[in-house]
């Protein structure tokens, strides 16, 4: 951890006091009108609670929602994540190339835009925003890639003298022995007093970054601190790996953002996996502090604690989300305490100021792997009080019965299969049952929590999907090593994809030209990263691949240095790489197990029981057959007002937003929009009216039309 306590600040200039506090507090409103609820912290609040006071919507009311207004972004090419923030009777949103816009919060009318010419496919899910106390002036911070910007609320300009012409490259302070690769800030930074904590996203292949968390001066751009989430020589946690893997491992990233405890002043970080993300052998150890959630003096960086979900994680089971921070009760007692959700389903609570875990955690013993060179960790953590909100393991009796040539077919793949629950390691050339999948369980999207009860809201995706790995060729051209390397782990060796998860190449080329391929390749688009360091040569050989399947043989040392970028900290040849992301879906498209294939769930975090599961989303045309609530896939979160209304859109197929009844999970409310609300909403009230707004894209549904806007619910 680097500390550069010079640069920070005290005295009158304090941090935005967040709408919502903490629970047991009063709520202060950061508009000076006394009829407008602002949402101006990315998450509702620093808690990351998703959670409103506003009443005037109620069960009583909210069927008569309507659309108060609309705005287009005039971009279809890619989908939107952003989760609105709502500030002094202003919104604001990005389009998919990360164009920044002001609106009207009360008309949708666009009262600025912002361009700052770095343009790309990746999310942009959400802004930070910082007032003084005396009310002069206030900063939003807005990412593109791998810049943050300090924007004039009031104009979009950029504001000096932060960083260089208005903003920081978060691809710089790394340090030396950083491997080069992808730096894409998708989830705004938390503000603490005078500084911007923040992660970003980087590739799951090597090379990449080391995923440092670091804080810089909200008004000059100068970092204060930074914490080495892969540990360097000395520090604690560097003996979890072997003893040169710092030099060449990246990720262990906080991508998701992270909460804050303003009163104790801890910063809540979950980070990512190592990479490479399925296969190991190059990383033997625990791998601290990949996959763990962090506790970290928000004004210094001083790890205070950490738990670490996954050991040595091969099956790219990063946590999802930020944590929560609520207040829960026992034996009379009040503890203040964060809850933390997987991608596999499970939820881990803990006392906020120790990490003492709430609920019993248990190392429970797995398989140890059959692949040479690699060496599972023969112990998993396991929540042991608290059910997991999704199924665990994939049996034959669960296979789809949507039509008995479905089931038939399922059933003959299935038995291809290693199926037997959690932490499986994979094997050579067999695919392995990932369930629930690599989308999880929780995704990005977050949860809701009541502050007053203690209890927390989930959705979650339940559908499987199956992974595996295969040995190294030897005689592959360089642009075959690339892109078996970096490409084929997503768009398959036959560079064929799978529908509406990864785009088929052999149609991309018919398509794009190699220099639009080049700006996707560098910048790139939803889910994939960017890939800043494929260039010259290297780039070359990868496009010869992709566009015409180019085959040149050439020796190893070229095909390593051709993927490893420039060979500056590159770490050892693999043996043995991913085969891809395989969705486990039958030939007509849907999930070939038995639904739900996604969920929501009220889960009380004093007892550890759920009040209730209820099926998320389905697909309209099954509907149309009569089968209806299956679930389905959803990304982005819900959001709970004070009446226990819950709004939730996310799912990919039916685009709708429902209002659920926070009691029973009964829906009382839904509206189908133009495209799907793949995004978690926000809720705000200006001039005495409370809106309901959300971001629209269909990215996940190839079959849908296409386009992106919000579209904002009041009551007439």
């Amino acid at each position: 951890m680097k500390l550069f306590p010079s640069l920070l600040r005290t005295g009158a200039i304090t941090s935005l006091a967040c709408v919502f506090l903490l629970p047991h507090t009063t709520i202060a409103h950061a508009s000076s009108d006394p009829q407008s609820t602002d949402w101006n912290v990315y998450g509702g609040n620093k808690a990351g609670q998703r959670y409103s006071p506003l009443t005037q919507i109620n069960r009583a009311n909210v069927k008569k929602l309507r659309v108060a207004w609309t705005f287009d972004t005039g971009e279809s090419l890619a989908g939107l994540q952003t989760h609105p923030l709502i500030a002094q009777g202003r919104m604001f949103v990005y389009s998919p190339q990360q164009i920044v816009f002001g609106l009207d919060a009360a008309t949708g009318k666009q009262l600025w835009k912002f361009d700052s010419g770095i343009h790309t496919g990746q999310p942009a899910r959400g802004f930070a925003y910082w007032k003084s106390s005396e009310g002069s002036h206030d900063i939003l911070f807005a990412q593109t890639l791998y810049a943050i910007w300090a924007l004039d609320p009031s104009t979009g300009k950029p504001m000096q003298p932060f960083g260089k012409d208005g903003h920081i490259d978060l691809r710089n302070d790394l340090g030396p022995e950083s491997p080069q690769g992808t730096v894409a800030i998708t989830t705004p930074g938390m503000i603490y007093k005078d500084v911007l904590i923040t992660g970003f996203r980087t590739g799951e292949t090597e090379p990449s970054p080391h995923g440092d968390i670091r804080a810089y001066n909200i008004h000059t751009g100068a970092l204060v601190w930074s914490f080495h989430t892969i540990p360097h020589p000395g520090e604690p946690g560097y003996e979890t790996w072997p003893k040169d893997a710092w030099k060449y491992t990246g990720g262990a990233n906080n991508w998701t953002g992270g909460v804050l405890d303003e009163a104790r002043g801890i910063f809540y970080a979950p980070t990512g996996s190592a990479v490479s993300d399925f296969y190991g052998a190059d990383r033997v150890g625990n791998d601290l502090y990949a996959n763990s959630l962090l506790a970290l003096d928000a004004a210094t960086g001083k790890l205070l604690w950490h738990f670490q979900a996954v050991h040595h994680d091969m099956w790219d089971r990063d946590f999802p989300s930020p944590p929560v921070l609520l207040t829960l009760h026992r034996d009379g007692k009040s503890i203040d305490a964060v809850a933390q959700v997987t991608k596999h389903g499970q939820v881990f609570v803990f006392d906020r100021v120790t990490g003492k875990p709430l609920f019993p955690i248990e190392e429970k013993p797995f398989p140890a792997s059959t692949v040479p060179g690699e060496i599972a960790s023969p112990t998993q953590p396991t929540s042991t009080a608290i059910e997991p909100f999704a199924r665990q393991r994939l049996t034959a009796e669960m296979l789809t019965s949507r039509t008995p040539e479905a089931h038939a077919w399922a059933a003959e793949k299935f038995s291809t299969f290693i199926s037997d629950g959690q932490f499986i390691p994979f094997r050579v050339d067999q695919e392995t049952v990932v369930f629930p999948g690599f989308d999880g369980g929780a995704e990005w999207g977050g949860e809701a929590a009541d502050p007053r009860t203690g209890v927390l809201y989930i959705n979650a995706n339940d559908v499987a999907w199956t992974g595996g790995l295969t040995a190294v060729k030897s005689g592959e051209s360089a642009g075959a090593t690339l892109y078996n390397a970096q490409c084929a782990v997503c768009h398959g060796t036959d560079r064929k994809g799978q529908a509406d998860v990864f785009p088929s190449l052999l149609e991309a080329t018919k398509k794009l030209t190699a220099q639009q391929m080049t700006e996707v390749i560098h910048n790139g688009r939803g889910r994939m990263p960017g890939f800043t360091n494929l260039t010259g040569d290297s780039l070359n050989a990868l496009l010869s691949y992709v566009r015409s399947g180019d085959l040149t043989p050439t020796d190893r040392s070229d095909k390593q240095e051709a993927a490893s970028g420039d060979g500056k900290n590159a770490a050892p040849p693999a043996k043995y790489r991913f085969t891809g992301y395989h969705k486990f879906l039958d030939p007509d498209g849907y999930p070939a197990i038995q639904p739900p294939w996604g969920t929501l769930n009220a889960l009380d975090l004093n007892t550890g029981k759920y009040l209730w599961h209820v099926p998320l989303g389905e697909y309209p045309e099954l509907a149309e057959k009569g089968m209806k609530n299956t679930g389905s896939e959803n990304y982005g979160g819900p959001v709970l007002t004070a009446t226990g209304l819950l709004f939730i859109g996310a799912t990919n197929f039916d685009n709708k937003l429902r209002c659920f009844d926070a009691k029973t999970g009964k829906v009382l409310w839904e509206y189908t929009m133009d495209y799907a609300g793949n995004a978690t909403p926000a809720t705000y009230m200006v001039n005495g009216k409370q809106y309901v707004v959300i971001a629209n894209s269909s990215a996940h549904n190839s079959k849908a039309k296409h386009g992106t806007k919000y579209v904002a619910f009041a009551l007439p």
